[in-house]
């Protein structure tokens, strides 16, 4: 099938007769080429550096295209910015990274399509990405027949370290748990005890709603209903309308383009004046602003990454991340948009691989042992690597556990009005590996 990004305006004078070239590609920015879903090969300023090393050949899989495309094409600038850091600055034990880079088209069949040719014909030696929970899902099992190495870049349903758990994937951020566990106490008693949930109808709104219901009810709060919303609906009005009755807020759970919809319609139907407003920060993410404009106002959500400098966010490591983020977008999007937590956790996702990759030696797939062994447990330190702050990912599940923020969205800036530490973001293990 045609990957339809490639007729994209900012992607049309790179091809000819529906071709590229290894030069034409080693002449674009590293984010140009990625973006239009070639290999990513070693930019050639630095790849005279490495002589003949073998690079390590990681995979990345994202919704370049169809209704999840937007934050897709985010997430892969993040993965994007570690892997030219990390080449840049001498590779990993010697060698660079190779990055070969698929379109999955926002479906779990392509996904798992795309995930066995890159076992078979791409030959990779491990995968980072990931976006859509279903597709990550769908591709786990690949992943751990083949036992390669698979660290995830941003799909958040909580079974992918629960209920169906792989020795193989690693999850270095928060999941829905984790969040409404941060969360909830703070709907419930600042802003009201009565709830309805609206949430992205799949694997990441549903988990989402679930860890909610179940953590308001235990701060003394109750769901009283929820509207589960098809993935790409273009037109939410005949759900939003039937949103009605005696509740205090209104929560939603939507991402990428999907959260675009729901925020301009909410409002444009008085849902949001009715009702608090609130819900999972993916809605108020800095690259759906322009989009969403000044119906945002108001909002109060929670997110594991912001793009201010306030409180723990004000340092050096997140400025420089925060600049070098700023360029890298402005080449896919001319507006200049600030980062999001897509790109943020793609960034410190392919960091941790790389640490893995120092510290159990790994050559190939063939030491997939070694770099789950050197994984598990394994924590980090607030750094260039990793701007977002310390976090460590549990050997039971490999899960990890990272500091929240809870904000305001105020004259078109997220606010921050409460830190919530990573110790009270932790949640039980529910895994137990095959």
């Amino acid at each position: 099938m045609a990957e339809r990004w490639r007729d994209e305006p900012w992607a049309t004078d790179l091809w000819w007769s529906g071709k590229t070239t290894r030069r034409r590609v080693l002449g674009l920015g590293a984010t140009a080429a990625g973006a239009l879903g070639a290999t990513l090969l070693v930019p050639p300023p630095w790849r005279a550096a490495f002589g003949q090393a073998r690079p390590y050949k990681i995979g990345t899989m994202q919704p370049l295209s169809g209704p999840t495309a937007a934050g897709g094409k985010t997430a892969l600038v993040g993965t994007q910015m570690a892997v030219e850091r990390i080449n840049r600055t001498g590779g990993v034990n010697g060698r660079p990274i190779e990055l070969v880079i698929a379109d999955y088209e926002s479906k779990p069949d392509v996904g798992r399509r795309k995930a066995e040719k890159f076992v078979s014909e791409d030959r990779i030696d491990a995968h980072q990405g990931g976006f859509m929970s279903n597709v990550c899902l769908a591709c786990m099992p690949v992943w751990e027949e083949h036992k390669i190495v698979n660290m995830i870049g941003v799909c958040l349903d909580t079974t992918i370290t629960t209920t169906r758990c792989s020795r193989y994937t690693f999850r270095p951020f928060d999941y829905a748990p984790a969040q409404a566990v941060a969360f909830a106490p703070y709907l419930v008693n600042k802003l009201g005890k009565r709830w309805h949930i609206a949430y992205q109808d799949y694997a990441f709104g549903q988990s989402a709603r679930d860890a909610y219901v179940a953590e308001i009810k235990r701060a003394g709060g109750e769901v009283v209903g929820g509207t589960g919303i098809p993935l790409g609906t273009a037109d939410m009005t005949p759900f939003l309308s039937k949103i009605s009755g005696n509740f205090d807020g209104l929560f939603g759970v939507f991402a990428a383009k999907d959260a675009v919809t729901v925020a301009t319609q909410a409002y444009d139907l008085g849902l949001t004046k009715k009702y608090r407003w609130a819900g999972d920060g993916s809605i108020a993410e800095s690259t759906n602003l322009p989009a969403i404009g000044g119906k945002i106002e108001g909002f109060i959500g929670q997110n594991r990454y912001l793009p201010v400098f306030e409180g723990p966010l004000n340092t050096s490591y997140h400025r420089r991340f925060f600049d070098e983020a700023v360029a890298a977008l402005k080449k896919i999007d001319p507006t200049g948009p600030t980062p999001d937590r897509f790109v943020q956790s793609n960034f410190e996702s392919m960091n941790f691989l790389k640490l893995g990759i120092q510290k159990s030696g790994f050559q190939g797939r063939q030491d997939s042992a070694k770099l789950i062994a050197a994984l598990e447990g394994l924590e980090v330190k607030e750094s260039d690597d990793f701007p977002q702050g310390d976090k460590s990912i549990r050997r039971e599940d490999h899960q990890a556990f990272i500091r929240q923020f809870i904000f305001e969205m105020r004259g078109g800036k997220h606010r921050i009005i409460e830190v919530v530490p990573r110790e009270k973001t932790v949640f039980p293990a529910a895994c137990k590996f095959a």
